[in-house]
């Protein structure tokens, strides 16, 4: 294996200008900085990252915390993130924390230890939760897809205005009984979506039924035995459309209606959120709230990249408000009058 003298010899430079080429290369003269890089290509040599991150004091690696890796939403922002951080030349480490505070702390440990320079959060704990994490860490940090009220940026859509525009698309169509199946009831977009359906009804002259609202955890068996539940155990009548808080509790939803002989949207409409790809080739193709997650992604990685590097004052806090799409497919279509 190649070492820094043997670059030194091949380049004919001493071993400090090897050092001072791969930590400050602005400071060497192009000649020698092209010898440098010359040598260290014909040797295959790879510096030693970690003894560069404490001489640095920066690893140039961003942590990204993800609660499901198979959930396709994250997927996309996660695309985004490693965009713009290779264009920062920041290298990206994915941590699947499942939902687990405990797991987040240990990957905020990285960043103390000096391993990762930062943290892009996709978890949006209530806003108690997320702040036990980090503050008294003082880690550079950003959440996506979460909601504002911290000392941290925040990457999102309008959730509360999402939400209540799909409730009076429902009213619109003459839906009166709207079952809603929720994410876990601590998740901050949980809360926040659901005081958007308040407000929806409210606007449509409807009344919030808490028996009408079941809670799922964003994954597609929860919508399924969610809406079983609404169906077969809820107060008559029955919902004859509901709004389920991601895509993949529609999908379980429109699942748990065929298996009850229902059809979506004749008998009951459903309305989904967050347009994954699959989305638009369900059958029916459903109709959803589009987050724009790429995008997401990219301005998150930007706005931490730009706080590792100085060019936010500290830990300057930004409200970032992407705007969303309320995209009309063929799961919903106006009450059936029998």
């Amino acid at each position: 294996m190649a070492t820094i003298r043997d670059v030194a010899s091949l380049a004919g430079v001493s071993r400090a200008t090897v050092t001072r080429a791969l930590q400050e290369p602005d400071k060497v003269s192009p000649a020698r900085l092209s010898r440098v890089k010359e040598a260290i290509r014909v040797l295959g040599y790879r510096p030693n990252m970690l003894s560069q991150t404490f001489r640095k004091n920066q690893a140039r690696t961003i942590v990204v915390l993800a609660p499901n890796l198979a959930n396709p939403f994250f997927s996309k922002v996660i695309a985004g993130i490693v965009a713009a951080a290779d264009e920062r030349d920041f290298r990206v480490l994915v941590g699947a924390t499942d939902g687990s505070v405990s797991k987040e702390f240990d990957f905020v440990r990285m960043v103390e230890s000096r391993l990762a320079d930062g943290i892009i959060q996709m978890n949006p704990f209530t806003l108690s939760e997320r702040n036990a994490v980090l503050p008294h860490q003082h880690v550079p940090a950003v959440s996506v897809a979460g909601v504002p009220g911290t000392p941290y940026s925040c990457v999102r859509i309008d959730n509360r205005a999402a939400a209540k525009e799909c409730i009076l698309h429902l009213a619109a169509s003459g839906h009166q009984k709207i079952g809603i199946v929720t994410g876990p009831t601590h998740n901050s977009n949980t809360m926040v979506r659901l005081e958007g359906v308040k407000a929806g009804l409210e606007e449509a002259g409807l009344s919030y039924n808490p028996n009408l609202v079941r809670e799922g955890d964003f994954r597609m068996l929860s919508g399924l035995q969610a809406t079983e539940s609404l169906m077969q155990d809820g107060p008559d009548p029955k919902p004859t459309a509901i709004f389920c808080m991601n895509d993949e509790m529609a999908l379980g939803a429109i699942r748990a209606l065929h298996t009850l002989n229902l059809r979506v949207p004749e008998d009951v409409s459903i309305v989904g959120f967050d347009s994954l790809d699959f989305s638009a080739f369900f059958m029916p193709p459903l109709t959803t709230v589009e987050q724009p997650g790429y995008d997401m992604g990219v301005s998150s990685a930007n706005i931490l990249a730009d706080i590792i590097e100085g060019v936010s004052a500290g830990q300057e806090s930004h409200d970032v408000v992407l705007p969303y799409r309320f995209i009309i497919r063929q799961s919903t279509a106006p009450v059936r009058v029998d």
